[in-house]
């Protein structure tokens, strides 16, 4: 089996896996395996490349951040409302449900501003009011700025 060792030293080293498109790094000690989903040498590469960056950069999120689903995103969003005592919970929720009937099942890595545009699109459609229709992406605004802010979810 042959292996591509890019190994920077102290704790932080990274190799592939060729046959299996398997790509292995280290970000603070911690070893972290993926798939480049591909056979293809090119395709691990440039997944290690992008992780390698991540990790020196410090931006790193782990892999938890590809599982987290729109439904975990919506739980945070109402318990930071009820957190922090919000009097507009009641709109809120109804923002969610739209959202819900369109992000629903969805990897937070799914949505992306094409879907948002589509998901304008469709809102659109149903005629609702702008104003309504921004107020529902401020909510999903917030639910992405939960995640960033709280990235570490299990501690």
């Amino acid at each position: 089996m042959a292996l591509i060792d890019s190994h920077k030293g102290g704790e932080n080293g990274l190799f592939i896996q060729k046959r299996a498109g398997l790509v292995k790094y280290y970000r603070g000690g911690k070893p972290y395996q993926e798939s480049s989903r591909s056979t293809k040498e090119t395709d691990a590469k440039r997944l290690l490349r992008l992780r390698e960056g991540q990790v020196a950069e410090g931006k790193f999120p782990g892999l938890q951040v590809d599982r987290i689903r729109f439904e975990e995103l919506v739980e945070d969003f109402k318990t930071d409302y009820r957190m922090n005592g919000r009097k507009s919970l009641s709109r809120a929720t109804r923002s969610i449900g739209h959202l819900q009937g369109f992000f629903e099942r969805m990897r937070v890595v799914d949505i992306t501003s094409g879907r948002i545009k589509e998901y304008v699109v469709l809102r659109q459609e149903q005629k609702a009011a702008n104003a309504t229709i921004n107020r529902e992406l401020s909510a999903l605004k917030r639910m992405f700025s939960l995640l960033a802010k709280f990235q570490n979810r299990t501690v």
